[in-house]
């Protein structure tokens, strides 16, 4: 028996790794593309956009805040459809939408169009942050989902280490090409390859592991078997499945909700002014950057976010996952942004914005454990929704009112000082909540089943019959 337990446990690593390798770097490239397109405008809008438009702050904040309320308007039926038609047509569908709309940026002309395409492109990428953690779940058990998520999120501060300075370059050295100037030939540049990438998604992945070709037949029932009995654990830790008319009543579902707006409110604050208060030390400090410049300091405090993103969440899977676990750098991440607006000088400044960077970014891959905790199938992919629709309009709020605030009072402190209270909140909510306990580490092995032969049937919600696999 301890051989077979053994065994198991080997085929297990040997079939994540596999999975893990040809999955999470793709979906990961997809993420990476997706929030290089969103948060583009904060490179380009005091690189030369807010001056050609004529935009005050508090306009550059609404017209990068609104995409968020065009996402916010289809996250749950975007959900609702990846669920239903799959994640390799449906991602596919979204970042085709979104690159063509990443575009047509490149033309536009004035405040009002400027605002109508962010709208615009809310709504094309409705429904992929979320529908990619869902994918991620629907393949990876609770074992070894943080290592894939962590692996996912890890796109994030490497699009911001290497997209800033990626964008400066665009900007600084594409400027007269194409008789286009370097914001907007920026912008262009960075919308194509959400074309291509959507296209080779359509063929590169799978629904799910019972339909992969390229595994084992051992190894589609290793994952067969784990996923369905992960299945059940949550479903006995949070007393029965939850149906999705259930979801829009559960008080924990909005109370994560509300701390996810408060974690986005701080990263799309930081994301899309930072470049502007960058570009202010030279009147703050008396020093002069030029436009790549800008963007590689833009850059450095995602380059230890990376590695604390990385570390956290193996520590985090080797001993259990616990809720101070993103309570604690949520805390860390709000009280160092006051700090950092009373530094003397460029380096501290951006030493201290360090320790924001990295609250945030550990904060993001263990957030989603939070809800998977409780939430299974159909209800998972509507709460997933749910709670990224509520969180988004953090996206929409951190930057108009950092901007409106930025021109009553003629610099960004207040603004953050808002910023900083808004993660404090959220880290308090999560320490306060009371969630189901993770049962997979206590959970024994589960005893072989027999070889697939044909199609596999998945497990249902009881409640709306829906798959939960």
């Amino acid at each position: 028996m301890t051989s077979s337990i053994q065994d198991d446990a080997a085929l297990g690593r040997s079939a994540f790794r596999k999975a893990a390798f040809r999955i999470v770097p793709f979906v990961g490239l997809m993420f990476f593309i997706n929030y290089l397109d969103r948060t583009a405008i904060g490179l380009a809008g005091p690189n030369g956009m807010n001056d050609d438009l004529a935009l005050t702050a508090a306009q550059f904040g609404f017209a990068s805040g609104i995409f968020f309320l065009g996402y916010i308007l289809l996250e749950v039926p975007s959900n609702l459809g990846l669920q239903k038609f799959g994640a390799r047509k449906w991602l596919a569908r979204i970042m085709v939408s979104w690159g063509v709309v990443s575009v047509l940026f490149t033309w536009v002309q004035n405040y009002e169009q400027l605002w109508i395409l962010r709208f615009v492109l809310g709504v094309a990428e409705a429904g992929f942050v979320p529908g990619a953690v869902l994918f991620l779940t629907m393949w990876f058990p609770r074992q070894y989902r943080m290592k894939a998520l962590a692996g996912f999120y890890l796109a994030q501060p490497i699009t911001m280490v290497l997209g800033a300075p990626l964008g400066g370059l665009l900007i600084q050295y594409g400027d007269g090409l194409f008789g286009l100037a370097g914001w907007r030939f920026m912008f262009f540049a960075v919308g194509m390859p959400a074309v291509i990438v959507g296209f080779i998604c359509y063929f590169y992945l799978t629904d799910s592991p019972s339909q992969a070709r390229w595994l084992t037949e051992a190894e589609r029932n290793w994952f067969v078997r784990e996923l369905a009995a992960d299945t059940g654990d949550r479903a006995r830790a949070s007393g029965g499945h939850l149906s999705l008319r259930a979801v829009f009543r559960a008080p924990k579902v909005f109370a994560i909700a509300i701390a996810y707006f408060g974690l986005n409110y701080g990263v799309y604050s930081l994301a899309f002014f930072l470049p502007s208060i960058i570009a202010g030390f030279q009147e703050q400090f008396g020093t002069e950057f030029s436009i790549v410049e800008r963007g590689l300091i833009t850059a450095i405090p995602y380059v230890p976010a990376a590695f604390a993103l990385y570390f956290w969440s193996r520590y985090s899977a080797r001993v259990g996952f616990r809720q101070w676990h993103v309570a604690a750098p949520l805390l860390v991440a709000g009280l160092s942004i006051p700090v950092a607006l009373y530094m003397p000088g460029p380096a501290t400044t951006i030493a201290v914005v360090v320790l924001t960077a990295c609250g945030v970014t550990m904060t993001f891959s263990l957030f989603w454990s939070l809800p998977t905790t409780f939430l299974t199938g159909v209800a998972a992919a509507g709460g997933f929704a749910l709670i990224n629709s509520i969180a988004n309009l953090g996206g929409f709020t951190a930057p108009y009112v950092t901007g409106a605030v930025a021109d009553a009072t003629g610099d960004y402190r207040l603004g953050m000082i808002l910023t900083g209270l808004t993660l404090v909140m959220s880290s308090v909510i999560v320490f306060c909540l009371r969630l189901p306990a993770a049962a997979d580490d206590e959970r024994p092995p589960t005893e072989p089943v027999a070889p697939l032969s044909g199609p596999t049937p998945e497990p249902r919600d009881p409640d709306t019959h829906e798959r939960t696999t």
